[in-house]
C-alpha cells in the first residue's frame, strides 16, 4: 500500500504590477538611482510602484522647486535627473524649471501623467486637469517630447526620452502618460534589457586641421570657454590646450570653474567689464568652446571681434547663431581634445616680435588686464559687497558647491567668485528664474550628501522656495541656506532707479526669515557682515539644514557695457 504524498505547495501569485512599475523599472534598468517629484491623482500609479522599487524618492513642495532640484542633481552628476510630477496645473508648473535646464543644458527626464486615454487631446470631456494639448506647452520649452499611449511602449519611450536628454547638447524632455496606462495591470516579465547610449557628435577632422592652423599661426590666441566645457567635462583638455598655445582663459558665467580661476592664463570671468570685452575683440583668433555668444557671455551684445572666431559647440542651432565663425558642430571634449594633438606648442615669453609686447608675453597682458578692473572697482566704494563675497569664499570649503539664485550677490558672483574647483557652482543665469538657489542646493545634496553645499538667495527669491524647508528637513539635506535681506528685489530695485530715477513695486514685506526657519525645526541665525564668516562656516559644518540671514543692501557694481569707453 502506497503512503499518499502530500499535495505540493502552490506557487506563490505574483504582486500584480502596473504601468507606473513599468516606468520605475525603465528608470532603474537605464541607471537611475534618485528621482524627484510631488504627486498627483493622474500620477498615482507610477508613485506606487516607488514603494516597490529601489528607487530613492525626493519629494519636494512646488513642481517648480522640484524641477531646479532636478537640474542642479543632473549637473552636479553629469547624468539624468527623472521628475515625476500629475496633469495639468503640476505639469506646467515645471515649465520656468524645464526653460532653465534647457538654458543650462542639464539632463532632466520630465514625466507627467495625462488624463486617461479616452480624454486626450480632446479637452472637453471635463476630466480634472484636463488641457487641449498638454505636450503643446512644452514644445517650445523642452529639447523633446514623448508620448505613451500603451503600456508596452513604455520602457521604449522611457529609453528614447533618456537618451534624448543625456545626448550632446544635454536638455530637459518631456514625457507624458495618461492615467488608465500607468494604473492597468500588466502581464509582461520586468524591464531589465534596457539601454540608452548617449550621441556626442565628433568634431570633423578637416575642420580640426583649419582650426589648428589657426591657432598656431594666431599672434594674439585667446579663448573664450562656456558651461559646455563643464557639461563635457572637457576642463583637462581645455587647460592643456590653453598651456599649448598659452592663449588666455576667460569663462562665462556657465563656464565657471572650466578654467584654474588663478592660472597666470586666467582672465577669469568679468564679461561685464569692457577691459575684458576689448581684450577679447583684439584676439587676432578667438576660440570660443562651449558657449553661444548670447546677452550676458558678450556684454550685452557689445561685443564685436575684430579678429577671426573658432566656435566649438555641440548644440547646432548655437553654432554662428550671433557671429560669424569657423563652426565646429562637436563635443567640447572631443574637440578640445582633438586640438590639443593637433596644435603646435607656442614660443616662450619675448620669441616674438618687439612690435607687440602683449602677444609675446600673454601672461603679463593677462595681469595687466585684471588690474585695470580692479582699479576701475577700487574707484566706486564697493568695499562692502566684496567683503560679504570674501567672507562666503572663507567660509565655503574646498570642494563645495554653491548655487546661486537671482540677487545682487549672484550677480557679483558670476564676475567675482572663484569656485575653487570644477562644476562647483550653480545658478539660474541661463532663463534667469526667481527661486532656484534653495532647491538646486537640495538636489545638489541629494546627489551627495556627504558634502556642505551652500545656496545664496535674496529675500525676495527666497519667497519662492520657504516651502522647501520642510524638504531639508524631512531628508536632512545639509544645505546652508544664505538669505541677503534687503527689503525687496534688490537688482530691480537698481534697475528701475538707474532708468527712470525711482522704483515701483520692488519693497516688500517679509518674515522674519530666522523664526520661520526655526519653525520648520532648521537652526537659524541673523548675522553681520562683520560675523558672516564665522556663522556661514559653523552653520556648514554643522549636520542637516541651517539657514544664515544677512540684512543688508548690497549694489552692483557700475555696468561698463554701455559705451566702449566707459570705464565708471
Amino acid at each position: 500500500m502506497s503512503t499518499p504524498q502530500p499535495s505540493p505547495k502552490p506557487s506563490p501569485t505574483p504582486a500584480p504590477r502596473s504601468g507606473g512599475d513599468l516606468v520605475v523599472e525603465s528608470l532603474t534598468a537605464l541607471g537611475a538611482s534618485t528621482v524627484f517629484g510631488l504627486p498627483g491623482q493622474h500620477a498615482l500609479g507610477v508613485f506606487d510602484a516607488l514603494r516597490r522599487s529601489a528607487l530613492r524618492y525626493v519629494g519636494l513642495r512646488v513642481e517648480n522647486n522640484a524641477g531646479f532640484a532636478a537640474d542642479a542633481y543632473a549637473r552636479s552628476t553629469h547624468g539624468v535627473a527623472p521628475l515625476l510630477v500629475s496633469t495639468g496645473p503640476g505639469a506646467l508648473m515645471t515649465l520656468p524649471a524645464l526653460q532653465e535646464a534647457a538654458a543650462a543644458s542639464a539632463a532632466v527626464l520630465a514625466i507627467g501623467s495625462q488624463v486617461p486615454s479616452a480624454g486626450v487631446g480632446g479637452g472637453r470631456h471635463g476630466y480634472l486637469h484636463e488641457l487641449t494639448d498638454q505636450s503643446a506647452s512644452f514644445r517650445g520649452v523642452v529639447k523633446s517630447v514623448h508620448t505613451v499611449r500603451t503600456a508596452s511602449q513604455i520602457p521604449s519611450a522611457v529609453a528614447a526620452a533618456w537618451e534624448s536628454a543625456h545626448s550632446a547638447p544635454h536638455g530637459p524632455v518631456w514625457l507624458e502618460i495618461p492615467q488608465d496606462v500607468l494604473l492597468a495591470e500588466v502581464d509582461v516579465p520586468p524591464v531589465t534589457g534596457l539601454d540608452a547610449a548617449p550621441k556626442e557628435p565628433a568634431p570633423r577632422p578637416e575642420l580640426i586641421a583649419a582650426a589648428a592652423d589657426r591657432l598656431t599661426r594666431a599672434r594674439r590666441p585667446v579663448i573664450l570657454a562656456g558651461g559646455g566645457v563643464v557639461r563635457a567635462g572637457a576642463e583637462a583638455e581645455l587647460l592643456a590646450l590653453a598651456e599649448r598655445l598659452r592663449a588666455p582663459v576667460a569663462t562665462t558665467f556657465g563656464g565657471k570653474g572650466a578654467f584654474p580661476w588663478e592660472h597666470p592664463l586666467s582672465l577669469q570671468s568679468w564679461l561685464e567689464d569692457r577691459h575684458t570685452t576689448s581684450f577679447l575683440e583684439d584676439a587676432d583668433t578667438l576660440l570660443v568652446v562651449g558657449s553661444g555668444l548670447g546677452e550676458l557671455s558678450s556684454n550685452y551684445h557689445t561685443f564685436r571681434p575684430r579678429g577671426r572666431v573658432v566656435q566649438i559647440e555641440a548644440d547646432l542651432g548655437k553654432l554662428e547663431s550671433n557671429h560669424a565663425a569657423l563652426g565646429i558642430h562637436a563635443d567640447a571634449r572631443a574637440a578640445l581634445g582633438a586640438l590639443v594633438e593637433e596644435v603646435a606648442a607656442r614660443g616662450a615669453a619675448g620669441a616674438g616680435a618687439a612690435a607687440d609686447p602683449e602677444a609675446d608675453d600673454p601672461e603679463a597682458a593677462v595681469r595687466g588686464l585684471l588690474a585695470r578692473v580692479r582699479e576701475r572697482l577700487a574707484g566706486q566704494h564697493l568695499d562692502l559687497e566684496q567683503q560679504v563675497l570674501a567672507s562666503v569664499r572663507q567660509a565655503l570649503p574646498d570642494g563645495a558647491v554653491s548655487c546661486w539664485d537671482m540677487t545682487i550677490l549672484a550677480y557679483w558672483a558670476w564676475s567675482a567668485f572663484d569656485p575653487r574647483g570644477t562644476n562647483a557652482l550653480h545658478s539660474a543665469q541661463g532663463a534667469g528664474g526667481l527661486g532656484y538657489g534653495f532647491p538646486a542646493a537640495l538636489g545638489v545634496a541629494a546627489a551627495d550628501p556627504a558634502r556642505p553645499v551652500l545656496a545664496v538667495s535674496g529675500d525676495g527669491g527666497a519667497m519662492y522656495s520657504i516651502a522647501e524647508l520642510a524638504t531639508a528637513r524631512q531628508y536632512d539635506l545639509p544645505v546652508t541656506w544664505l538669505i541677503v535681506d534687503d527689503g525687496g528685489y534688490g537688482i530691480l530695485r537698481e534697475y528701475m532707479t538707474d532708468a527712470f530715477g525711482a522704483a515701483t513695486a520692488t519693497e516688500l514685506a517679509r518674515p522674519d526669515f530666522a523664526a520661520l526657519a526655526g519653525s520648520f525645526g532648521v537652526p537659524a541665525v541673523t548675522t553681520s557682515p562683520g560675523r558672516l564668516a564665522a556663522d556661514l562656516s559653523a552653520a556648514l559644518a554643522a549636520p542637516g539644514p541651517s539657514v544664515v540671514v544677512l540684512p543688508a543692501r548690497l549694489r552692483m557694481f557700475a555696468p561698463t557695457h554701455l559705451t566702449a569707453d566707459a570705464d565708471a
